[in-house]
């Protein structure tokens, strides 16, 4: 699933390709991605781009005055094409293809999703924050409105929730997912299943820094990527998450896994848990 970074990377890319071209068509292959009417898709063709931003997780194209505003979910991406071919592309089961833009010199852009399960979203809006998951996000982690202290007010509010699924949550911090999460926490040699009020004093300084830490170095790493560099980028520099069976690069320590309904979180349990591994209720019924 893209991330802050890799969508801040996104951002800076396209914000290049994208200056002071014209959108002269948008093709909408999957009819689900796309979750607004009005204004209607025809407001951003024949506009000309000013700028591409992001939002958290939100990939924002921003066109005389027309937002088109992207959501890449679980699986989607975005691939430039120097040429996009001149028939509309047809809606298909069997295609990744979700929306293709075009762009006044036939170059554009393909927006994709793979695997069965839909999530991709596209928002044409005059404003970001007629998106919904736009208006309800929380701060920013990279800006500096994100101190200390807004961190300790967001783990008191919380209360005795699992640090893991609060750094998740976009109405609490905006941008952070499963992976960088898991990544962050391996940083800060804290557990997933920590309460989120019990972080206080040096453990909060040191959850504030792996954050700012985390995001920032992956930001960092990606910009002036393109896209297609991106997910390769991301997966080279991750410590725990997806890395299960592997030695954690810290010290040395097999990293572990527990899964659940649709998701999983990777962790090493000398690092953040004492030593002892979580338990993973789901791989326990498999194993009886």
């Amino acid at each position: 699933m893209p991330e802050l970074p890799e969508v801040e990377a996104l951002a800076l890319d396209l914000r290049g390709r994208l200056a002071g071209r014209a959108i002269t068509k948008v093709h909408v292959a999957q009819f689900s991605a796309l979750k607004t009417f009005d204004p209607p898709l025809s407001a951003i063709e024949g506009t000309l781009v000013d700028d591409v931003t992001r939002h958290g997780k939100f990939l924002d194209i921003e066109a005389s005055g027309v937002h088109l505003v992207l959501h890449l979910a679980r699986a989607g991406w975005v691939r430039w094409r120097d040429e996009v071919p001149t028939i509309p592309p047809k809606p298909s089961t069997k295609s990744t293809l979700a929306v293709r833009i075009v762009l006044d010199d036939q170059s554009g852009l393909d927006v994709t999703e793979a695997g069965t399960r839909k999530s991709l979203a596209m928002y044409v809006v005059r404003d970001p924050h007629d998106v919904p998951g736009i208006a309800s996000l929380g701060p920013d982690p990279l800006t500096d409105d994100f101190t200390v202290d807004v961190l300790a007010g967001i783990l008191q509010r919380e209360g005795r929730k699992q640090v893991k699924g609060v750094l998740r949550h976009q109405g609490t911090i905006a941008g952070i997912g499963n992976a960088y999460s898991d990544e962050i926490l391996h940083a800060a040699r804290m557990s997933p299943y920590k309460p989120a009020s019990s972080i206080e004093g040096d453990d909060l300084e040191i959850l504030y820094a792996a954050i700012r830490g985390t995001v920032g170095d992956a930001v960092e790493r990606s910009r002036g990527l393109a896209a297609s560099e991106l997910k390769g980028e991301k997966k080279s520099h991750l410590a725990v998450h997806g890395q299960t069976g592997r030695p954690c690069p810290v010290c040395g320590d097999l990293v572990r896994e527990v899964s659940f309904a649709d998701s999983s979180l990777q962790y090493c349990p000398t690092c953040q848990t004492g030593g002892k591994p979580l338990a993973d209720r789901r791989m326990s019924k498999l194993l009886k």
